[in-house]
């Protein structure tokens, strides 16, 4: 078990420190399911924070992340989709290591979420994984103030089986970035996704063992 944490805070340490002076979150686990009302994740864990009040990188079971995205507008989510700005994006503290405990970020989706389907089989027998991504924007709250700001996500999931999504899916990890500064694309936060797939391959490995 130690080493399935080791590895899993060394696959995450790169993108966590490409964002500097922002607040980056990190989320593990969770379902995410859903039809063409819209994605719904739930059960997934803040895993890792960094860069909140300043600080450097938190570990632990720290909260909850979960979202609902708008309506699908086009695609399938089988083959890879886009669902309509607006939904839910919710990240919650428990109070663990310096996180406060209660609503961190409470938002929206602010532009069109797209579904997509891993370039590459992510596990036995062809299974197909799925990438989530999407700009956010809402209310942050430090600890003592709220203020307004913007940002970007991607998740992504374990396997959907060699038939792809048939209602839900497992999700390995993501990583969302916000802050008053600049704020990456989800594009850019797409070249994380090296590290994640490598947590998310630890993760199936482990649940298969």
């Amino acid at each position: 078990m130690k080493r399935i944490v080791l590895l899993a805070v060394l696959a995450l340490a790169l993108p966590l420190a490409a964002f500097a002076g922002d607040v980056d979150f990190t989320n593990t686990g969770g379902t995410l399911a859903g039809s063409s009302a819209g994605l719904t994740l739930t059960g997934s864990e803040l895993t890792v924070v960094d860069g909140f009040n300043g600080g450097g990188i938190v570990t632990g079971n720290l909260g909850t992340l979960t979202f609902t995205t708008g309506a699908l507008t086009s695609g399938s989510l089988v083959t890879g989709a886009t669902f309509a700005a607006g939904g839910t994006f919710t990240i919650t503290g428990n109070g663990n290591n310096g996180i406060p405990n209660g609503v961190i970020f409470n938002g929206t989706f602010s532009s069109p979420v797209i579904w997509a389907v891993s370039s590459q089989p992510c596990g036995p027998n062809g299974s197909v994984c799925y990438t989530l991504s999407g700009s956010i924007s809402g209310t942050y709250w430090n600890g003592t103030t709220y203020s307004t700001v913007n940002g970007a996500t991607i998740q992504i999931t374990l396997n959907a089986g060699k038939n792809g999504f048939q209602g839900q899916v497992p999700l390995g990890s993501g990583d969302t970035v916000i802050g008053v500064g600049a704020v990456p694309e989800p594009g850019t936060l797409g070249l994380l996704g090296t590290g994640l797939v490598g947590l998310a391959g630890v993760i199936r490995k482990k649940l298969k063992a």
